[in-house]
């Protein structure tokens, strides 16, 4: 969002450090805000179930101390009909976000945060990465409009991997069309796992 220094409420974040200006631009100024201003905005949404059920299901993601992502993902795409309610073609990609992490985030609250469009230093923009005792997941979220696209949202996130030098990252398709076949499946793209 662009800095416009007469606006009330920018002054009132920035004057509490919520917010910064970097290159004429307003950024969250920590992980520790940005994770409480996303649940405030998420809080406002029509996603109680959605947190409720996360919530109530949260110990069966973690793993000997690792955090699960396929099975959080397997789960919410099993809760599809709680999503699906609202959902239409004008669906946006900033919607998929939100209901994603309205379910992840009883699940990893108190022991990992999550950072939204985290950037890397060669200017590129992940969309969801979680930060969790020690580890990184690194998550795109696409819209899915066929098949070359969703290719090219798998080498991005190739991309990513190999930036950060990890071996597995995760893509959440939203698929609005009649006769997908909704579920998690496990890909190599480049020597990555996806």
């Amino acid at each position: 969002m662009d800095y416009v220094p007469y606006d009330d409420d920018q002054k009132q974040l920035a004057l509490y450090g919520f917010i910064k200006v970097v290159n004429n631009k307003i950024v969250i100024a920590n992980r520790i805000f940005e994770m409480m201003l996303y649940r405030l905005f998420v809080g406002e949404t029509k996603c109680d179930n959605l947190l409720q059920m996360a919530a109530s299901e949260k110990n069966i993601f973690i793993e000997d101390g690792i955090l699960n992502v396929p099975k959080i993902m397997e789960h919410f795409i099993d809760s599809r009909k709680i999503i699906r309610g609202e959902m239409n073609e004008k669906f946006i990609e900033d919607e998929g976000r939100e209901r994603f992490l309205t379910y992840l985030s009883p699940i990893i609250n108190g022991t990992g945060t999550y950072s939204v469009e985290e950037q890397t230093r060669d200017q590129r923009r992940m969309d969801v990465v979680i930060h969790y005792l020690g580890k990184r997941y690194v998550i795109e979220l696409k819209i899915w409009h066929g098949e070359r696209y969703n290719e090219e949202g798998e080498k991005q996130l190739k991309g990513y991997l190999e930036y950060f030098g990890l071996e597995t990252g995760y893509m959440l398709s939203f698929n609005f069309n009649k006769n997908k076949e909704p579920g998690v499946e496990r890909i190599n793209v480049g020597g990555k796992v996806l």
